[in-house]
């Protein structure tokens, strides 16, 4: 198997949970994926409580589009409109794996239908909700550097750091911090040391917070 059709395979594992084999790491949790983005995303950037007309959110690792559409119902719940998303992505799924992939999820399934209209493993840019939603693919460490946004949120979603490190290096870290605005906050599943060490180098306020479900801790940090 190339590494082309590697990239666009997906293992499914406990019924409907998707699993890359190019990094041996499920897409989102086992346990409850949506939950997971509330503990994780969501509540680690303190949101929606922060958001407003042209928050930024970035995500590196946009995956099955989860994260994204918990953001888009966050904001449509708490009525904020003109919220941008910014997902960067080197390995897009296939439209119908991602149908499948959202297919347990109804909280979200009216939002999902737009992502699924949108989809474009090329790259896409469309509303979603009360979303301006836009994937950048190919790989973060030369595309980040080109963007010309800066964050008020950061979603750090890529698979774990021992099976995606190139996800996880310190001079991407750094692009984060470059790319944050001032009081612009990350949250992260991962507690890794060596994370936590490039995130605060690259000028934030880290902290160490319970995780979820069977995780023991979870990264959250903020600019001064």
């Amino acid at each position: 198997m190339t590494d082309e059709d590697q990239s666009n395979c997906v293992i499914w594992q406990s019924g409907d949970v998707p699993v890359s084999p190019r990094f041996d790491d499920p897409y989102y949790s086992l346990e409850n994926g949506l939950a997971e983005t509330h503990h994780v995303f969501l509540d680690g950037n303190d949101l929606p409580a922060r958001l407003r007309p042209g928050f930024q959110v970035a995500e590196l690792g946009v995956g099955t589009g989860l994260n994204l559409l918990a953001l888009a119902l966050c904001a449509q719940t708490a009525g904020v409109e003109g919220v941008r998303y910014t997902g960067f992505e080197a390995y897009p799924l296939p439209k119908e794996d991602l149908k499948r992939a959202l297919a347990p999820f109804q909280e979200v399934a009216p939002l999902a239908w737009a992502l699924l209209d949108a989809w474009n493993p090329a790259g896409f840019e469309a509303r979603i909700g009360p979303l301006t939603a836009r994937m950048i693919v190919g790989d973060a460490r030369q595309r980040l550097p080109e963007w010309e946004g800066a964050a008020d949120a950061w979603f750090l979603d890529g698979f774990a750091p021992a099976k995606n490190p190139e996800l996880w290096e310190s001079d991407l870290m750094t692009e984060v911090g470059a790319h944050t605005a001032a009081g612009g906050s990350f949250a992260t599943y991962t507690a890794a040391g060596d994370v936590r060490r490039a995130l605060a180098a690259a000028g934030f306020e880290v902290q160490r917070l319970p995780g979820f479900g069977r995780k023991r801790h979870m990264s959250v940090g903020r600019r001064p």
